[in-house]
């Protein structure tokens, strides 16, 4: 099998591809709904105003936004110096601040990073990570996170939410302006109008399906990129490996920790539980079973 690392750069093509794929579908989406009005222009203005307004809402609170869905709380080296110092000793290693510790106070072994560069990035565990994983495997799964965070995956993971979100948003405009406008629409008639009618429905319905497809697609390549840099930061694959066989079935599906919203943020999906992690189309991460082979393929 080819080693992680020949993955690494065809991952990064693949990654601009599909924000370029969401752009496109974001703007087709905005197009559609100002054909129907009469005014393409005016529907790609809306889609572009509409996407920049939620994209600099999401960049500049996202984080807090993040930390306060998913329950966690700050804590101070005093209170948990064992995370505290294992943070911060990787950060070191990377060459990146030392991003501020979060606890989740559930049993469930979990952990994300957010923060849209690394100067202002948070790492938040679960208070079942701490007890469950030994401490290579817990440096592997910080690792793992302060990797995101050195290669700005945070950032990008956000913007893909609010992409996706904004495409959603777009779509329902549009299917509420077809079904409220009783079918009219401004200039032609006819079959061309039912033609434009019937393609703009596809589309209204189709994007936000295309547009998770897309979010999701990214996260997996991420989620190996990670896995291959946390392997480099602390010379060790196994520890990483280890902690995913471990904790990847203790998941337990409807927990505190199953947001449809952070679900692509965790280092293992909450809401497959002991199932693991499908690569499906509409997976999250990469198959957990994949991803521990490639970490003890290095």
């Amino acid at each position: 099998m080819m080693p992680i690392y020949g993955h690494m750069k065809a991952n990064k093509r693949r990654t601009f591809f599909l924000f370029g794929a969401f752009i496109l579908l974001f703007l087709a989406v905005g197009y559609g709904l100002g054909v129907y009005l009469g005014d393409p222009l005016i529907g790609l203005v809306m889609a572009a105003v509409i996407g920049l307004v939620v994209m600099l809402i999401s960049y500049y609170g996202g984080q807090n936004a993040i930390t306060a869905m998913a329950g966690a709380r700050p804590v101070s080296r005093e209170e948990e110096p064992y995370l505290y110092h294992t943070v911060e000793g990787l950060s070191i290693a990377a060459g990146i601040p030392t991003p501020r510790a979060y606890i989740i106070e559930s049993d469930i072994p979990n952990a994300f990073a957010a923060g849209r560069k690394p100067d202002q990035a948070v790492v938040a565990v679960t208070r079942g990570l701490l007890k469950r994983l030994n401490r290579v495997e817990l440096e592997g799964v910080l690792a793992h996170e302060i990797s995101h965070i050195r290669n700005y995956d945070i950032l990008i993971a956000t913007m893909a939410v609010v992409l996706a979100g904004t495409i959603v948003f777009v779509s329902v405009i549009a299917r509420r302006s077809l079904w409220f406008g009783g079918g009219r629409r401004r200039g032609g008639g006819g079959k061309g109008q039912l033609v434009t009618m019937v393609v703009i429905i596809i589309l209204a319905i189709l994007a936000p399906i295309f547009a998770r497809i897309l979010q999701f697609a990214i996260s997996r390549q991420r989620e190996y990129l990670a896995d291959a840099a946390a392997a480099e930061l602390t010379g060790y694959p196994e520890g990483l490996a280890a902690a995913l066989e471990k904790i990847s079935g203790m998941q337990e599906p409807g927990s505190r920790l199953d947001n449809q919203a952070l679900q692509s943020l965790y280092i293992i999906n909450p809401a497959l539980g002991a199932r693991g992690t499908a690569a499906g189309l509409l997976a999250t991460h990469p198959a957990t079973e994949k991803r521990i082979e490639r970490l003890r393929s290095m």
